[in-house]
């Protein structure tokens, strides 16, 4: 699976949170204004950008972001260490977003992460594998990745929900310090705003065999980026440091968009969380 965003993406989100008109950046990127153009829209340039001074500029890592250029990607998991958890794919609005579903092998319980634009696959997962939908837990509001939630209610009127949408009823609201369980499985919440007034992460853990924990992030951060938080940059970041990154380094980042990663890799490649 390719990265959620190319060099452009990456530098464009960047320069767009560190208030840096483009002319300035094609200035120290050693690039004309067309030429940076080209790169933001694209990827690519004819011309070989100078990403150490820019990464200075737009407070990214340029090395980083250097290898983002040239192809990198994380690792792909083995996630046949995580038995009782699926990611569901689904397309619309000229976009992939990904949704997630976990369950406990004994009890049968399942808890959904966001639900992507169509509900017949989760529907069908469900079925296949004898499953009881007990909660659906949304990383934030944005409407990708809710855009099925009512015909899951529809056809599951007795789930559990949890957001930290303002709007929310008080009981389907996350508080801090709550806890689900889901059979043996547990699911922690931790506040990633940003990318969006009411983002969440959520951290499941106690898989069997000491497979490690997983982190559902929604748009917080994708391999090798983040979620654009163009009024709220330093706050996404601080964010994603304090309560994704500071997990385990063999914690699954399961992101919206894009492939999975973990907080180890992400520490080590991610150019907007140098050193």
């Amino acid at each position: 699976m390719n990265l959620e965003d190319n060099l452009g993406d990456v530098l464009r989100k960047a320069r767009m949170m560190a208030k840096v008109e483009l002319a300035d950046a094609a200035r120290v990127a050693g690039l004309s204004e067309s030429d940076y153009g080209q790169l933001e829209d694209t990827g690519k340039c004819a011309r070989t950008p100078d990403l150490i001074k820019l990464g200075g500029l737009l407070g990214i890592d340029g090395k980083r972001a250097e290898k983002i250029g040239q192809g990198w990607l994380p690792t792909p998991p083995v996630l046949s260490a995580w038995r009782e958890f699926r990611q569901i794919t689904t397309e619309g609005d000229g976009m992939a977003v990904h949704a997630y579903l976990i369950w406990d092998e004994a009890t049968r319980e399942a808890a959904l992460f966001d639900t992507g634009f169509d509900a017949a696959p989760i529907v069908a997962l469900l079925d296949q594998h004898r499953l009881d939908l007990k909660h659906l837990f949304i990383t934030h509001s944005h409407a990708d990745h809710l855009a099925a939630l009512q015909p899951l209610r529809d056809r599951y009127p007795n789930v559990r929900l949890h957001s930290n949408i303002k709007a929310a009823p008080p009981d389907q609201r996350n508080r801090p310090n709550d806890f689900v369980q889901v059979g043996s499985l547990r699911i922690t919440n931790r506040d990633t705003p940003g990318h969006a007034e009411d983002g969440v992460t959520y951290v499941v853990g106690n898989f069997p065999d000491d497979a490690p924990n997983l982190a559902v992030v929604g748009d917080a951060i994708f391999a090798g980026s983040m979620g654009g938080a163009k009024d709220h940059g330093p706050l996404a970041k601080q964010k994603v440091r304090e309560q994704i990154l500071s997990l385990p380094p063999s914690t699954l980042i399961c992101p919206g968009h894009g492939p999975l990663t973990t907080v180890g890799q992400e520490r080590e490649h991610n150019p907007f969380y140098p050193g």
